[in-house]
Formats: C-alpha cells, sequence, structure tokens
C-alpha cells in the first residue's frame, strides 16, 4: 500500500478546522500530520512536520493565508509545499491572488465533503484545482497584471511544438481541446505537458498559465 498523504490543516475557525480534521482523517489514504489556526503557525509547523499538502484559509490572524501560501509554496522557496486554498470568500481577486501566491487549487468552504477529499487528492497527486474555464475567466480579467511590461515575448527553452501547447494550455484548453486542436492523442498532449513542466521548473498548470502571460507568449 502507498503511504497515506499528509495533510496540514490550517484554519482559524476551530469548528470548521475540527469538522476538516475528522473528514479527511477518516480517509484511509490521507492524514491529518497537524493543525493551526493562524498563518504564521501554519507556516512554522508545515517546515517542521514537512506534511505533503496544506489546506490554507485565507483570512486569518497573525498572518493571513495568502501571505502565508506566498512562504511555503511561492518562487524561489527550495521546498515548496502544495497548497489547497480553503475560503468563505468566492472572490475571483483571492483566487487570483492565491494562485498568484503559488497555491495549487482553489475550493469554497460549503464545497461538500466529497469535493474537498477530491481537491486534496487532486492537489496532492500533482495537478492544479482549476477548471479550464475558470483559469480563462482569471487570466482575462488579470493578465494586464503579469504581462512583460513592454509586451515583448521573452525566451523560452521549449520547441516550437511545446510553445504551441503552453499557449493554448494559457487560453485554458483542456488536455481533450488541446488534443482536438492539433490533432493528436490525449496521452501525446500529456507528454508534452510534462515537459512544458519539466524544462520551465513549473509545479502545475495554473504556474504554466501564469508563466506564459508574464513572458508575453499569450495575448
Amino acid at each position: 500500500m502507498n503511504a497515506p498523504v499528509r495533510v496540514l490543516v490550517c484554519d482559524d475557525q476551530a469548528l470548521i478546522r475540527t469538522g476538516f480534521v475528522t473528514i479527511i482523517d477518516a480517509q484511509p489514504d490521507l492524514e491529518v500530520v497537524g493543525e493551526c489556526g493562524d498563518g504564521r503557525a501554519g507556516v512554522e509547523l508545515a517546515r517542521r512536520l514537512d506534511p505533503d499538502m496544506v489546506v490554507m484559509d485565507v483570512r486569518m490572524p497573525v498572518l493571513d493565508g495568502i501571505e502565508a501560501t506566498r512562504q511555503l509554496a511561492g518562487a524561489g522557496v527550495a521546498h515548496p509545499v502544495k497548497v489547497l486554498v480553503v475560503t468563505t470568500f468566492n472572490l475571483d481577486e483571492y483566487v487570483y491572488e492565491a494562485l498568484r501566491a503559488g497555491a495549487s487549487g482553489f475550493l469554497l468552504k460549503d464545497a461538500p465533503p466529497a469535493q474537498l477529499l477530491q481537491g486534496i487528492r487532486t492537489v496532492a497527486a500533482g495537478s492544479s484545482l482549476l477548471a479550464p474555464e475558470v483559469t480563462r475567466q482569471l487570466v482575462g480579467k488579470y493578465a494586464a497584471r503579469i504581462r512583460p511590461a513592454d509586451g515583448r515575448p521573452q525566451e523560452t527553452p521549449l520547441t516550437p511544438r511545446e510553445m504551441e501547447v503552453l499557449r493554448l494550455i494559457a487560453e485554458g484548453l483542456s488536455n481533450n481541446e488541446i488534443a482536438g486542436k492539433l490533432v493528436i492523442s490525449q496521452e501525446t498532449v500529456k507528454t508534452y505537458v510534462s515537459r512544458i513542466l519539466t524544462k520551465l521548473d513549473l509545479r502545475d498548470r495554473v504556474q504554466a498559465v501564469v508563466y506564459a502571460y508574464r513572458r508575453g507568449l499569450v495575448t
């Protein structure tokens, strides 16, 4: 059997935190290794306990969840931790800031338990938890903030075909949609996506989207 996914739960509302811990610990493939009620404690615990992922609230005392996520999963972090942001606030700005800080996914607290558990498993497996249409909407709204100031495309180590796939990812297309557009198999698309993430040292598709816009590779 594979070792269970080790989860740290960070939420300042004790009742919600206890509920998350109970739901997660009841799963044979998941294990809660720690819990806390503020962002600073979350950062300290994550560095000490080395969990596979963190379930992170946004609004917390001492240090908010966005900054805690940045310290755990942001650019330049030596040993980044996967973060799933779970919040009561369904605001585009929070989603954008969480992803920009390095989060791999975003869920609302009123999501059913099954969705929370699936989200944890998805992020722990290395995938991002955002539907293509959500990615499209967010990038469309905030792309101007992350494009290069001069608007000129910057060089990348990708082949022309990999660049084509990256642009389609940045447009919010799923693997199936990319396969149809390029007339290739989904397995081939997965191979290209894996190569792109490896070459660019990116964690997931969300980071690939931000990378593409920051370097002016899409308009």
